[in-house]
């Protein structure tokens, strides 16, 4: 495999390529000898696009140089060390540190997952490297498996390829709808284009990175690249169970919203913890480790108007509660920051499109809401995107933007009105999260869900509708149990209320109950649940009343 001996190739006048370590879409990673200093090293030979002019090669192979340069710059024991940049033959070659042992895509393929207290330590590691790079202005931009080297011995994490695995910039969808960078570790804000990507796309891809570590693969790993991107950017997040007590990390970090994304110091901070207790048996039913949800104490709700059962949880679906993964850290309102606005679904979806065109994956593919599992009925018209998951006060995505009205609300809760047209009392704190035709408003660590359905109404009225979801239960909710239907009111219309208690998404969640009120209403079906651990079942009671008797329609 290599070209040891007389043979062996010379670049710059110094460095001997010996033997190829492996080959990328980058480029090749040879085991090298500097002559002039008689040490081993490992080179890498960047490729560039044959498809690209003679102009086009020139900046390419520039901005490469430039980006090593200052990769170059850092200084992390986590960080491969760059030794020297050099140019031959006008191709691109930078010299590096030889660590001897493989990489954890390696190491995954040779003995599979690795255990909660290893996964803790590489993401330390990481995450460590990642503060460093980004308080210095670079961004790695591909980070994965493959690019993440296992020292041996000791098992010493270094990050490689900091700045020169995507030798064409940040990574997005290109001219010829090619993807450049490992799709099934990059940030939905990066497949966009729509703005560069930031410090916090190298957190999402951390966050990808864990899961692969912990099970073996990413979690958004499909059959096709269309699959990929819309796991990506519009399916449920569902981490693996072998998460474990690094179940809040994992959620932090694979936040859609890069505003709430889970940021480095906070997790290296949970990161050690979870490292701390690794050698203590870990109990499922226990709270991880995430930042501090909601006060334990209920909020005052108000007085409700009558003792009229109210109800919550993801219906229906997949799972009740279930939602796209909410970052551990606590946020002062239901919206993001300003200045952070998320693209929006039907945009990124359209990029989609054209990324995969030609690759026979169907445009319903990228933009089908449909509840999988459950109910087929979608809000607004058939086959368009819920609004994006949060967008700045003030800003217009079609419809009003989540923002706190005058209308009073219960001590520690403030009024949100959404853009799918209703507004409710949700407590301070609670974030908006976008799942396809629901929305939810979630604590910190998704402790507690409360969701909200907007459809046409269905066969049998709401009574019906929640007969069937019952007879779903136990295909749609693990452990489903203690479930009963009953007939309530809601406006003075007839309702139906759904209780029912579940296993949880993982064992570090435990076992959770919801509450789940459905009404008609003007032509229209809504759907009120909490989500809730059975333990906290009082408190989510609460949020579900305060929800259920502020819940005010505001259009369509």
């Amino acid at each position: 495999m290599g070209t040891e001996g007389a043979n062996a190739r010379l670049i710059a006048g110094r460095y001997r390529l010996d033997a190829k370590l492996g080959r990328g879409g980058m480029g090749i990673v040879w085991r090298a000898t500097d002559q002039l200093l008689g040490r081993n090293v490992a080179v890498k030979e960047v490729a560039l696009d044959p498809a690209l002019s003679e102009e086009e090669a020139r900046h390419q192979r520039e901005r490469t140089l430039r980006e090593a340069r200052a990769a170059a710059q850092l200084k992390h024991p986590h960080i491969i060390v760059v030794h020297d940049i050099v140019e031959d033959g006008e191709l691109p070659y930078i010299v590096m540190e030889l660590v001897e042992g493989g990489s954890l895509a390696d190491r995954l393929s040779r003995t599979g997952p690795v255990d909660v207290a290893e996964a803790a330590r590489i993401g330390i590691a990481l995450v460590g490297a990642l503060r460093t790079a980004h308080a210095a202005g670079v961004l790695h931009r591909d980070i994965k498996p493959a690019n993440v080297l296992l020292e041996a011995p000791g098992g010493r994490a270094v990050l490689t390829d900091f700045g020169i695995a995507q030798v064409s910039g940040a990574t997005t969808l290109t001219t010829t709808g090619s993807f450049v960078g490992s799709p099934e570790y990059t940030a939905p804000e990066r497949m966009s284009g729509q703005t560069p990507a930031g410090p916090e796309a190298d957190l999402w891809s951390l966050g990808a990175l864990l899961c692969a570590a912990l099970s073996g693969t990413s979690p958004f790993r499909r059959d096709s690249l269309g699959g990929i991107l819309h796991a990506v950017v519009f399916d449920e997040i569902r981490p693996p169970e072998a998460c474990g007590p690094l179940l809040p990390v994992v959620r932090g970090l694979l936040e859609r919203d890069p505003a709430g994304r889970l940021g480095a110091e906070r997790a290296e901070q949970m990161l050690r913890a979870c490292a701390e207790a690794a050698a203590a048996p870990y109990t499922p039913t226990r709270s991880a480790p995430a930042a501090p949800a909601t006060p334990s104490p209920a909020p005052q709700a108000p007085a409700a108007p009558a003792p009229t059962p109210r109800a919550a949880v993801p219906h229906g679906p997949t799972h009740p509660g279930a939602a796209p993964v909410a970052a551990p850290t606590p946020v002062s309102a239901p919206v993001s920051a300003p200045g952070k606005r998320r693209p929006g679904v039907a945009l990124i979806a359209a990029l989609l499109v054209a990324a995969i065109a030609g690759a026979g994956v169907s445009a319903a593919l990228l933009t089908d809401d449909g509840e999988r599992g459950g109910r087929t009925s979608t809000s607004g018209a058939a086959g368009q995107p819920s609004a994006p998951a949060s967008a700045t006060p003030g800003e217009r995505t079609g419809t009003a933007s989540p923002s706190s009205d005058d209308r009073p609300a219960p001590a520690g809760y403030h009024v949100v009105t959404d853009p799918e047209g209703f507004s409710l009392a949700v407590p301070l704190g609670f974030t908006r999260k976008v799942e396809g035709p629901r929305i939810f408003y979630m604590s910190p660590g998704e402790t507690f869900r409360i969701g909200i359905k907007i459809a046409e109404p269905e066969s049998g009225g709401p009574l019906a509708v929640h007969q069937r979801a019952h007879a779903k239960g136990p295909g749609t909710n693990p452990g489903y149990r203690d479930a009963e239907v009953e007939i309530t009111s809601q406006n003075g219309r007839q309702g139906a209320l759904w209780l029912f208690t579940w296993d949880g998404f993982s064992p570090a969640e435990g076992p959770r109950h919801t509450r789940d009120l459905c009404w008609e209403e003007d032509g229209r079906l809504y759907d009120v649940w909490v989500s809730s651990p059975v333990r906290q079942a009082d408190e989510a009671r609460g949020y579900f009343d305060t929800a259920v008797s502020t819940f005010v329609r505001t259009g369509g």
